[in-house]
């Protein structure tokens, strides 16, 4: 895990992995902006049905925008990951190029519709596994035990097995993709718990997405090759 970490850290400058950073941050700063414009202009909207005057349609609109900002603060990592699940593609070619290039020559790139699919499939999974405990997460959070650290394992299991997901998609044929999730859960694990510590850290979690890519490509062939 360590040298899969600082593997990664030091391909952060590769041009192909700075374009697919700028890519990503671009499209989950645009997502954000347009939640933002979204809950800005329906609360603006509303206060307008309700008759009030400007004043209080601006000041429901910037509630609106702190929402949202808010929204956006708690699914970042949701928004961020099912991003990278579009661009991965090109982090994992980086790495292979560098580091493994004889399984780069056998595999298969991913389309831009399965890797959308993949985005869609990582945010939807985080969101409904989330929602499905927040009553435990609530419950935890009164008694005051453990709230965070079981947060924190559940979001670490779900990104371990979306990185693994965006390396095994060119790898691992369709049909064998089930098998594949049954083995290296341990090494996928403290990948999403390591992955997870790191959309804590202010900056950081900027490149954890890109990071956790990378990383999750040195363990599949890492491995493979044991």
């Amino acid at each position: 895990m360590v040298r899969a970490f600082l593997l990664s850290l030091r391909q952060l400058g590769d041009p192909k992995i700075v374009a697919v950073f700028l890519k990503s941050l671009a499209v989950t700063v645009l997502l954000v902006a347009g939640l933002g414009a979204a809950l800005w202009y329906g609360a603006t909207r509303l206060a307008a049905t309700w008759g009030w005057d400007s004043t209080a349609g601006g000041l429901l609109g910037a509630i609106a925008l702190l929402a949202a900002f808010g929204v956006s603060w708690l699914l970042f990592r949701v928004i961020a990951i099912g991003v990278m699940g579009v661009f991965a593609d090109d982090v994992v070619i980086a790495v292979e190029a560098r580091h493994y290039p004889q399984a780069l020559a056998t595999a298969r790139n991913v389309s831009l519709g399965r890797g959308i699919g993949l985005g869609l499939r990582s945010a939807g999974r985080a969101i409904l596994v989330n929602l499905v405990l927040a009553p435990v997460y609530v419950a935890l959070l009164v008694t005051g035990v453990g709230t965070w650290l079981l947060f924190f394992l559940v979001n670490g299991w779900l990104l371990g097995l979306d990185l693994g997901t965006m390396v095994a998609a060119r790898h691992v044929p369709s049909a064998m993709m089930r098998d594949w999730r049954k083995t290296g859960a341990v090494d996928r694990f403290a990948l999403g718990v390591a992955g997870t510590a790191l959309f804590m850290v202010p900056v950081l979690n900027l490149f954890a997405p890109i990071l956790g890519a990378a990383m999750a490509t040195h363990l599949f062939h890492e491995g493979r090759s044991v």
